[in-house]
């Protein structure tokens, strides 16, 4: 399978180009710039693509879009003081990639979407793929966008998914810092946490879901695996470095957890908490 990569050298679309290559297949990294050498464990092609470019897509069996123009280390929130902008460069620029890979034939186009286009239900709703999304926040309003116009360009030849991912954590590429790099910090050195808890997805399941779609009826898709609380994550820190500072209260109230029985009904299969305990080590 010749497949094409948008955000490859961020901290998620490298759990995607791994998958990949671990499958065989051609893969190339749409970007900017191709990451240094030894970013990726195998050789990766490069094509220049910046948000809102309708690169040549001609002969790619499979679009993954993991670009997002944000402020740094910012999702929710990351329009900073240029929401025009952020929408514009995001939403604009995702349709025009949709448009340009269904112009040159491509099957399947996956979208990282996210749970942020569910927005606020009462606490301890489920949240299912069913369910009216009616985001709360600026990225999650451009992300339910952008899947309402995938599902419109979304016919026989050209399936679009819209991955509605959780938190997606796992350890980073070489030069970069995990998702949690900040908060194990702070730990280890006596700060002061606030007691948080919400849902996880490991990035290899998440690049695995991608696979178990790819003959899959399109639409979106749940992605999320447990519930964990900040107190019992970083009990696991301490077990593991010593650290005797002390940890969080635990977070209060219940977690809107999104249902996942349509993705798990064809076979995916996340590695739950003995995964996050496994790879823990590989993030101190």
């Amino acid at each position: 399978m010749k497949i094409a990569i948008t955000g490859g050298g961020g901290l998620v679309g490298r759990f995607v180009v791994e998958a990949a290559l671990a499958r065989g297949d051609q893969v190339c990294h749409l970007g900017r710039r191709l990451p240094a050498d030894g970013f990726f464990s195998g050789p990766v092609e490069h094509c220049p693509y910046a948000l809102g470019d309708a690169p040549d897509l001609s002969g790619f069996d499979a679009v993954v879009h993991c670009a997002f123009s944000h402020v740094p280390g910012r999702y929710r929130g990351g329009e900073g003081d240029d929401p025009q902008g952020f929408a514009r460069k995001n939403l604009d620029g995702t349709v025009r990639l949709f448009g340009a890979a269904k112009a040159c034939g491509v099957n399947r186009m996956f979208f990282l979407s996210s749970r942020a286009v569910y927005g606020n239900f009462s606490d301890g709703t489920p949240l299912s793929e069913n369910m009216e999304p009616r985001p709360t926040t600026l990225y999650g309003e451009v992300k339910h966008l952008a899947e309402q116009e995938l599902a419109a360009l979304s016919d026989d030849r050209f399936h679009g998914y819209a991955l509605r991912a959780t938190g997606i954590y796992g350890p980073a590429g070489p030069g970069q810092l995990h998702k949690w790099a900040d908060l194990f910090a702070d730990f280890t050195q006596g700060r002061a946490i606030k007691p948080r808890k919400g849902t996880e997805v490991h990035g290899d399941d998440l690049a695995s879901a991608i696979y178990t779609l790819m003959d899959a009826k399109p639409g979106p898709y749940n992605l999320s695996d447990f519930v964990l609380d900040r107190h019992d994550l970083l009990a696991e820190v301490a077990k593991l470095t010593g650290c005797t500072h002390p940890l969080p209260a635990r977070a209060e109230g219940d977690v809107n957890v999104m249902t996942t029985d349509r993705i798990r009904a064809l076979g995916w299969q996340p590695g739950g908490l003995a995964k996050l305990h496994a790879d823990l080590p590989k993030m101190l």
